[in-house]
């Protein structure tokens, strides 16, 4: 099975604007390397120091704005509460944020967590007000490795920026928009996940979090762009999957790029979780979604074939005439992986 194929870069601004206050933001999970009590993440409300100058002197310097903080106050040690970006995996890309460490007795930290491929494996880059510190590590099979970095001003009630370039091997780590550690070269993890990080009882906020990437081309969508070059008949074609949350699914390959990434119907959802077979006519188009299974028969995705109707039509015949294109795409694939860059599965 083909690899993830040269792609194009894109960008990603993670707006909590548009997240329920007191709530996880969307595409995201909790999760705890080490021991203690998992974090408690979510959207608040405070105000913000503009990133613009202002432009008159009566001009207000800071707005109400939504953030993301992590309120847990566990005083463990060995404690560090990760949120986990689960929507998109990262291979070169360029990864801000704002923070601000607000309060910890034992610890006052933040950072960012990347290249994960679960929360025991990554590398990490953080800030501490109380050490003044700035440092990079990674995390392999849940022990920490050598420790990164220098010492830094980073006064907790600020604002400060955290920042990383990944490309290929080398590791770009910044603070305020200048190299704070010299590049750093490491072939641990090629490419993974995103997150934030604190550690012991931080209290600590993130806003402005932006990453600009290469994204790279999925085996699902070059199996779904080459079927649709063949079978010139379809009007649609669609491949989901599981998505973070328990019941959810999501679209990882489609004809239309802009739908990549959106939530299933209920429908989707039920042809996975029951291995059934949908059809569905409108407007003189018809929709099959039939099952994808790995190698062990457990279904893992479900396709939905999009094609016009025909005086005639039957439920029947539009299986009829569906089943082969899931039948060519079962052929490619064995497992989620197939269809998707490991690391990017849903199904941690």
């Amino acid at each position: 099975m083909s690899l993830a194929l040269p792609g194009f870069a894109a960008e990603h601004t993670f707006d909590f604007s548009e997240c329920r206050e007191g709530q996880l933001p969307p595409g995201f999970r909790s999760a705890l390397t080490g021991k203690g009590q998992p974090g408690n993440w979510q959207v608040i409300q405070i105000e913000v120091p503009s990133l613009m100058p202002a432009l008159s002197p009566n001009a207000p310097s800071h707005a109400v704005r939504s953030v993301l903080a992590q309120l847990a106050q566990d005083p463990t040690d060995e404690h560090f509460p990760l949120l986990i970006y689960e929507d998109e995996s990262y291979g070169d890309f360029t990864l801000t944020t704002r923070f601000e460490t607000v309060k910890g007795a034992v610890e006052r930290m933040a950072g960012i967590v990347f290249r994960l491929q679960d929360p025991t494996n990554y590398y990490v880059l953080r800030a501490s007000s109380l050490g003044n510190t700035f440092r990079f590590y990674k995390v392999v099979n849940g022990e920490r490795g050598s420790i990164i970095g220098p010492e830094i001003s980073i006064p907790s009630g600020e604002w400060h920026e955290l920042g990383v370039e990944c490309k290929g091997n080398q590791i770009r780590c910044l603070f305020d928009g200048k190299l704070a550690i010299p590049t750093i070269t490491d072939n641990s993890f090629p490419r993974g996940k995103i997150g934030f990080w604190t550690k012991s009882d931080s209290v600590s906020y993130f806003v402005d979090a932006k990453i600009v990437y290469i994204r790279t081309e999925d085996p699902a969508r070059g199996i779904v762009r080459g079927m649709l070059k063949h079978y010139s008949r379809l009007l649609g074609l669609k491949i989901y999957v599981p998505g973070a949350q328990a019941g959810t699914t999501r679209l990882i390959a489609s004809g239309d790029e802009e739908e990549i990434g959106k939530p299933g119907s209920k429908t989707e959802r039920e042809v996975i979780a029951r291995a059934e077979t949908y059809y569905g006519k409108e407007h003189g188009v018809v929709s099959v979604v039939m099952p994808l299974r790995d190698r062990n028969g457990d279904v893992m995705a479900a396709v939905r074939v999009v094609m016009k109707s025909f005086a005639g039509q039957t439920e029947a015949n539009a299986i009829e005439r569906a089943a082969p294109i899931v039948k060519e795409i079962q052929a490619k694939v064995q497992t989620l992986d197939d269809l998707v860059e490991p690391g990017l599965a849903m199904t941690q």
